[in-house]
């Protein structure tokens, strides 16, 4: 019988150490080996689900770290402890969850974290996986040169409350996404965006300014969560890469979480030497 729940994990076999950088110190766990993947956790953290996708980057031949910057690593999500997570982080200094045209200090953590992995792993630079609340950090982390791909899954920062908030490209100042659209424009570093075509908490607006500024570097996978829809999707729908993943052939979510795995590879595996990241 298909499984009818997203693939979830636990932290058996992960590294869990601490990490300092940009002036925060967070813990991060790490498992794998192969090129560096930076997976950002979405609301209440590192879930059981998280870690299924942490897993499945693992199986794929990647290095994988997934920072704990909120949240209780392994415990599974409550309406309580989302809602706690998201009271925190609302009035965070170091996300600002509302602000527009501005830096974010756990931006410089995040960039120190893939600078390390870069350093320490093959292929062409790191790639960064952000969602929900964190979906708009992997493509902020992209102002360095280390981060080769960026996956914005569900990217929620800003909020989306007021017109201003719907078109920001997420939680950059303009400085900072003038140097990631340089980049962009030079082969630098490619983005990969996904949501739901119903989720208001993650405006289409956001993606058609990417997709203007970032051009053919900015792929786009919305998936059909209207009504009647064949994956289907509830109309609450949110999580591309995580809650609603099936590993049925053929589920939309799955084949998005197939998309993402194989952006990675492209963009990181290293040039010429026929290398597969995913083990034989």
């Amino acid at each position: 019988m298909p499984a009818s729940t997203a693939p979830r994990s636990d932290l058996t076999g992960w590294t869990r150490s601490p990490f300092t950088g940009g002036g925060l110190t967070y813990d991060c766990f790490e498992k794998g080996t192969g090129p560096g993947v930076v997976l950002i956790p979405e609301i209440p953290g590192i879930t059981p689900e998280v870690l299924g996708l942490a897993e499945h980057l693992v199986d794929s031949g990647f290095t994988v770290v997934v920072p704990s910057p909120f949240g209780e690593p392994g415990r599974s999500a409550t309406p309580a402890s989302t809602l706690g997570v998201v009271a925190k982080l609302c009035v965070s200094a170091e996300f600002r969850a509302f602000a527009v045209n501005a830096h974010r200090p756990v931006t410089d953590f995040l960039r120190a974290v893939a600078a390390d992995l870069a350093a320490r792993t093959p292929g062409k630079g790191v790639g960064v996986i952000g969602m929900c609340f964190t979906g708009g950090f992997a493509l902020a982390a992209a102002i360095d040169d280390t981060v080769r791909a960026s996956v914005l899954s569900q990217p929620a920062v800003p909020f989306p409350l007021g017109r201003a908030r719907k078109l920001a490209p997420g939680p950059v100042s303009t400085a900072e996404f003038d140097r990631i659209a340089a980049r962009a424009a030079a082969g630098e570093v490619c983005a990969l965006g996904l949501r739901f075509s119903e989720d208001g908490s993650v405006p289409r607006a956001r993606f058609e300014t990417l997709k203007r500024r970032l051009g053919d570097a900015f792929e786009v996978i919305e998936l059909d969560s209207s009504p009647g829809n064949s994956g289907g999707f509830g109309p609450h729908a949110h999580s591309v890469l995580t809650n609603e993943v099936r590993e049925v052939p053929g589920h939309p979510a799955l084949a998005a979480r197939d998309r993402a795995v194989q952006f990675l590879r492209d963009r990181l595996t290293p040039a010429g030497t026929g290398e597969q990241t995913q083990p034989a």
